[in-house]
């Protein structure tokens, strides 16, 4: 179908000084894209910028190795106003009628370069 799959997981962290973990940021590449799974920053350190920061690592890891854009999920509990402060765009809201802290709103940035090579077999020469 000449389509590569291009799974990997991976994480991002972030320590103190004694390597305490206080960030976590976790993730995986599918075809052209990357999916954050997952992202938490502790309570102690939170409002301080460190969950932008990891947003940040994960774009400028990715920008300009022919990923398409980034994917993430979040339910309306977990302040979907701080991913669109981070440049991200509402793709689509899954609303949730019975308790609407569960509503899901689906985002999504793309990457600014024009050539995307991720996802995509190359031909045998």
């Amino acid at each position: 179908m000449g389509i590569d799959v291009n799974y990997k997981k991976f994480v991002l962290v972030l320590k103190d000084e004694l390597g305490n973990a206080f960030g976590v940021l976790n993730a995986f590449t599918a075809f052209s894209e990357i999916y954050v799974d997952d992202m938490w920053v502790d309570s102690s350190c939170r409002g301080k910028g460190y969950g932008r920061k990891l947003l940040q690592e994960l774009e400028n890891h990715f920008e300009g190795k022919g990923f398409n854009n980034i994917n993430l999920v979040t339910s309306a509990f977990n302040a979907p106003e701080f991913y669109k402060k981070c440049g991200f765009s509402v793709e689509f809201v899954r609303e949730n009628k019975v308790n609407p802290k569960l509503t899901k709103t689906f985002f999504i940035k793309y990457f600014k370069n024009e050539r995307q090579t991720q996802g995509i077999l190359k031909p045998h020469e």
